[in-house]
């Protein structure tokens, strides 16, 4: 199959978070189980510079008139085929400074509507022919900043030739791109998407309802979040609309790439360790404490967060619970940036208890792999989760998740139960109620383990072998493709 990825970013080239990873790699596995693939980029900066062999393909407008230019090259993969990749020319959209969604202070850009409907309709125009060299069978738009994909593909004129199919990727609902209804105007739909039954949302337009509404298929990101956000509790207001469309739905849990998370080969780790070899995890603790100025204590648990620093997140649980971490002997080391007072708050803690507490703002690669290879415990209490890779990351590198029992947390992490344990199952610590007592029983189970390092070690193997391959969740969106297809 001819298949065209499209997504506001992909990593190595641009990250702000989980969706650039699935971004890099899903391309790359459906490749290597025969799919023809093609990935779509907005042009920002590092993606321009990122991609290699930029040629022009072809001049566009956007359906405001704006121009726009596709270009085509390719990103270079380690040890697998170069990823063939367009990517859109528009300076006076993509070319700022910031984040991709944000400007330095923090705010959304004013037209963040035109920068990603522009994405969403070069995918269609490419699936209607831009490029005369290549045109795919079908489109997967990832998450809101794509979802007016499938809307351009519904209202397109496929007259004399096959209609493109499309599949849309929720990857957290929470994050919807609505905009003030005079933005439709602009977008190049008729008039009568701006219906209920359409994008029209509370009279605003939401960029998240037009790919639920129009994609002949729909996904998320583990079979849990599939079933919650059917949900009132966790539909922000879309619950309806995926029920109806239930049928359509697939819940394919997000994988790990191997080649870039594995303990066994990380050049970022201080030492390699792997199920057989854990030996150099010690290793890799002690310099991570050294790193980070953490007193040099290799018998105290250390937690870790890599994380967006928001409330969603579960961090203020986080927070209330430091005492009772640090009473216990823990440390705590974090990776983030996100909702200022988060950064505050955890700031102060670690300027007040600085051999115990950790504190880096921002995002740093290299120390997100140091930090999940010399962790004991990765803290992920989130009050919702679609997904989550933090979690696959702290098992891969045996660095026991503690997490909130929700939507791909569930699906990949086990309790420490004395029936789990029992089974050989075991692979962390969960809890049910999110509450700070929910959260401080799954954190006194987790210092009760750590005393029995037999016990330890044996769930710390279970976690490290669970299988989170991309090569079984390339199978499951192949299989989605076939119904889209058919």
């Amino acid at each position: 199959m001819r298949i065209l990825q499209v997504s506001a970013e992909i990593f190595p080239l641009l990250k702000t978070g989980g969706l650039a990873d699935i971004a890099g790699a899903l391309p790359l596995a459906l490749a290597a189980a025969g799919q023809e693939v093609r990935a779509l980029l907005p042009g920002f900066p590092a993606i321009l510079s990122g991609v290699k062999g930029l040629a022009p393909v072809a001049d566009f407008q956007a359906p405001w008139g704006e121009p726009a230019r596709l270009l085509k090259g390719h990103i270079a993969t380690a040890g697998a085929p170069d990823l063939p990749t367009y990517v859109i020319e528009a300076p006076s959209l993509y070319d700022r400074p910031g984040n991709p969604y944000e400007d330095g202070n923090r705010r959304p850009y004013a037209d963040n509507h035109r920068r990603f409907a522009l994405l969403g309709w070069a995918a269609a125009r490419i699936a209607q022919g831009l490029d005369p060299s290549w045109q795919p069978e079908l489109v997967h738009a990832h998450d809101w900043h794509a979802a007016l994909a499938p809307a351009y593909l519904a209202f397109a004129d496929w007259t004399g030739r096959p209609r493109v199919r499309s599949l849309y990727t929720i990857h957290n609902l929470a994050y919807q791109g609505v905009f003030p209804p005079w933005t439709f105007t602009e977008l190049g739909l008729p008039h009568q998407a701006f219906h209920l039954n359409g994008l029209e949302y509370h009279g605003q337009v939401s960029f998240m309802k037009a790919g639920l509404f129009y994609a002949d298929r729909l996904s998320t990101v583990s079979p849990t979040y599939a079933g919650e956000i059917q949900t009132p509790e966790q539909g922000f207001g879309l619950d309806g609309l995926l029920r109806s469309r239930s049928y359509t739905l697939h819940g394919i849990l997000n994988a790990v790439d191997d080649a870039i998370w594995n303990p066994a080969g990380d050049p970022l780790l201080a030492a390699p360790f792997d199920v057989r070899r854990p030996g150099g995890k010690a290793t890799c603790k002690a310099a991570l404490q050294q790193k980070l100025g953490l007193a040099a204590a290799p018998d105290a648990p250390l937690f870790v967060i890599v994380s967006r620093l928001t409330e969603q997140k579960g961090l203020p649980l986080v927070l209330d619970g430091l005492d009772a971490l640090l009473a216990q002997g823990g440390q705590l080391a974090l990776l983030g940036s996100g909702d200022g007072w988060l950064e505050d708050a955890f700031r102060q803690r670690a300027a007040a208890a600085p051999d115990s507490v950790s504190v880096t703002i921002g995002y740093d690669e290299p120390l997100a792999h140091q930090l999940f290879g010399g962790s004991d415990v990765t803290l992920v209490p989130s009050l919702f989760e679609p997904c989550g890779l933090t979690q696959m990351y702290g098992l891969r590198y045996g660095s026991l998740p503690l997490v909130h029992r929700v939507g791909g947390l569930a699906d990949t992490v086990v309790d420490t139960t004395l029936e789990d344990m029992a089974a050989g199952t075991a692979t962390g610590f969960t809890f049910d109620e999110f509450s700070g007592e929910g959260y401080h029983r799954a954190l006194r189970r987790a210092f009760a383990l750590y005393a029995r390092p037999a016990d330890w070690r044996r769930v710390r193997a279970t976690a490290m072998r669970r299988p989170a391959d991309w090569g079984t969740a390339a199978a499951r969106y192949i299989e989605v493709y076939k119904w889209a297809l058919s």
